[in-house]
């Protein structure tokens, strides 16, 4: 059923109007799936990216299952990373204030004793585990009065290596407690870590605004390694860019590319984890208020930015994995805005990009780059490297044959009745790949084969 208004959600007065003073009058879908049956007590699972309003889907219902004279805190949010812990406090802030709760982040970079001071005095905590965890290990903070526990990018927590951080700090909330997990996967370990730490969830799927294509346009653009720099000064003179958001993978990288933008006149901030605390907050500011609007950032550092206006993101360098493909243009096109990914793929790249992207249904962006045969190939490729026995008489890398028959990478012959890679005879009845004796019944180079141990 869609809602039209909070109302209809169950949102008292109060917060549907400071919302209705921020603009936000009609839900976004994953607020009317997540809202009611939060407000209803259920634990929930939502698989829900950055953009997509999750920040209000879990912070509305907090803040009206608390109350001013409730213990403090009695809710607590886990994220990943400083960027997001202010970015969710600067959003609920507002909304917790029109019912009288208060509401603080807790990050490193920053000094622990007055975040300490305004951690005691909090009705909801925002916290990173590690700076949480300090700060529980000083007895500044106890979790025993826990009622709610949301864990917001729960993906990118157990990615940063925080699992162990936050069993710990899970099992000091109440057992009694109502659980709130979001995540851009349910699958595989946040799914196990979903099941571990709530109780007959609601779960709810929401699709990643980056995959829908009518919202974001993606485009791949085929450079060299040298040409890369002055490609990324030509698309920064697009006329119809607003704020741009620019990929790498390195703090290093940040930093190297934001002097040789200079050079090039093109003024641009970066953003790192080796930035100090007040460095990354001046230089998100100048950001958001458009001081500056070309920011470099790396994946983690850019986990908390959710800013307006975002109309380009370029991939200068090519992501590691698919999903940061999808986290990094859905820096874009926020709350069904448009907006356009770019991507600078060098030609040892194509094959790894295109077989990333492929499964997002871009085959006709890759096309118009010219990169699927590319991916054709390299699935091809894959496939032979990870299912070698099913090369039938098919021509291997270095003229040879194939293990059934074909030709070897080395010139030799198959397993079965032909030459080793190395020129010696085959597994089956033949000498093997070092001198010694074939699997079947004899040893391999000498040793045991692992297989008649």
């Amino acid at each position: 059923m869609k809602h039209e208004t909070f109302a209809g959600l169950g949102v008292s007065e109060a917060v549907a109007g400071e919302l209705a003073e921020r603009g936000i009058t009609t839900p976004f879908a994953v607020q009317s799936m997540v809202i009611p049956d939060v407000l209803a007590g259920h634990d929930v699972l939502a698989q829900s990216p950055t953009g997509s309003g999750k920040t209000l889907a879990f912070g509305v219902p907090l803040v009206e299952r608390l109350k001013d004279s409730d213990a403090r805190p009695s809710a607590l949010v886990l994220a990943p990373t400083r960027e997001l812990a202010l970015q969710i406090v600067e959003d609920l802030r507002p909304i917790a204030h029109a019912r009288a709760l208060s509401i603080a982040a807790v990050y490193g970079g920053a000094g622990i004793v007055k975040q300490a001071r305004l951690a005691g005095r909090a009705h909801i905590l925002v916290a990173t585990p590690g700076r949480l965890l300090d700060l529980i290990e000083r007895r500044d903070v106890s979790l025993e009065r826990i009622r709610m526990l949301v864990l917001d990018e729960a993906d990118r927590m157990l990615d940063m290596g925080f699992r162990p951080v936050v069993d710990r700090i899970v099992k000091m909330t109440a057992a009694q407690r109502q659980t709130l997990l979001f995540s851009a996967t349910l699958q595989g370990e946040v799914g196990r870590v979903a099941k571990a730490y709530t109780s007959n969830p609601r779960r709810h799927e929401h699709a990643h605004s980056a995959e829908r294509k009518g919202d974001v346009e993606h485009r791949f653009v085929s450079v060299t390694h040298e040409g890369k720099v002055a490609r990324l000064v030509s698309e920064l003179g697009n006329a119809d860019r607003g704020l741009t958001l620019v990929f790498v993978r390195t703090k290093r990288g940040a930093d190297r590319l934001v002097k040789r933008l200079a050079s090039s006149r093109v003024h641009a901030v970066a953003m790192h984890g080796d930035k100090s605390q007040g460095q990354r907050e001046r230089a998100l500011a100048n950001f958001e208020s458009g001081v500056v609007d070309t920011l470099v950032a790396t994946d983690v550092a850019a986990r908390g930015i959710d800013v307006a206006g975002i109309t380009h993101v370029i991939n200068y360098d090519v992501p590691a994995t698919r999903e940061d493909y999808v986290h990094r243009i859905g820096r874009t096109a926020r709350a069904g805005a448009s907006g356009v990914g770019v991507t600078l793929v060098a030609q040892d790249q194509a094959r790894e990009l295109s077989c990333m992207v492929s499964e997002l249904g871009l085959d006709r962006e890759l096309e118009l780059a010219g990169m699927t045969a590319g991916a054709s190939a390299g699935n091809a490729a894959r496939r032979s490297n990870r299912r070698p026995n099913r090369q039938s008489g098919a021509a291997a890398r270095n003229g040879g044959q194939s293990r059934n028959g074909g030709q070897s990478r080395n010139g030799g012959q198959s397993r079965n009745g032909g030459q080793s890679r190395n020129g010696g005879s085959s597994r089956t009845g033949g000498k093997p790949r070092g001198g010694g004796k074939s699997r079947n019944g004899e040893t391999r180079g000498g040793r045991t084969s692992d297989r008649s141990r």
